[in-house]
């Protein structure tokens, strides 16, 4: 991360150079520049909570989700199945327009942008979060359960304590991608009018006319987000393992 931020002025400067590139419109040093660069940095506020709170529920719902899989019975393994296959074979963008314009139609309840995308965009992760949850639950061998077992703990301790956290530890990584996903993913709830990072983005090129400048700067807030959030998950993953060890 510090070689692309050491390395960006660079990048701009022979940019700027070409016949083809109008950084003026981004360039900080600049009044008209610098207003632009807030517009744009101004709906990553919007970005990163909608993508934390659809990410909350996901796994939330993912993991409920999850355990009628785990089931002996098959009419409950036939639920997790349905939801699963259902949900993922729905785009997303699909489900974001649908849950927009067809749900309060069908509900009576009117859903602001806002929520709208971010119930899209957890429903949709949530079929991948119980794929992910069941196979974490399943990893955990069967001497772990027979151990919680003769201690006399019920299902819901058994899990709470003893199975969950080794697992919530195999799955991390995974859970870590499905947040890449979901700040990715959240640039299309642009299309029902959602003012975050893609959205500002798309109102500046119309009022600038520059798309190449403009969207190399989304690009560039995209990228500095994720890696963020990468090395957050790294960091979180050996603190985790430290405490195992």
């Amino acid at each position: 991360m510090k070689r692309i931020i050491v390395l960006l002025p660079l990048f701009l400067l022979l940019a700027g150079c070409s016949g083809n590139w109008g950084w003026y419109v981004v360039d900080p040093s600049t009044t008209n520049g610098a207003n632009n660069l807030r517009f744009m940095m101004s709906g990553a506020y919007n970005t990163i909570l909608m993508s934390l709170t659809a990410i909350l529920i996901s796994i939330t719902v993912g993991l409920l989700v999850a355990l009628p899989g785990l089931s002996k019975k098959k009419r409950w393994r036939a639920v997790n199945r349905t939801y699963v296959e259902i949900v993922r074979a729905v785009p997303i963008l699909v489900l974001i327009l649908w849950v927009y314009y067809g749900l309060p139609q069908l509900s009576g309840i009117t859903l602001n942008v806002f929520w709208a995308g971010v119930l899209a965009l957890a429903l949709s992760d949530s079929a991948f979060q119980a794929e992910i949850f069941r196979a974490g639950i399943q990893s955990i061998g069967k001497g772990q359960y027979e151990a919680a077992q003769s201690i006399s703990l019920n299902y819901r301790d058994m899990m709470r304590f003893v199975i969950l956290p080794q697992a919530i530890r195999r799955i991390l990584p995974a859970l870590g991608n499905q947040l890449v996903y979901m700040l990715k993913m959240s640039s299309l709830v642009s299309v029902i009018g959602m003012q975050e990072l893609t959205r500002k983005a798309n109102e500046l090129v119309v009022s600038e006319y520059r798309p190449l400048e403009i969207y190399t700067i989304l690009v560039l807030e995209y990228l500095v987000l994720i890696l963020i959030v990468s090395a957050g998950v790294r960091w979180l993953e050996r603190r985790m393992n430290s405490s195992e060890a």
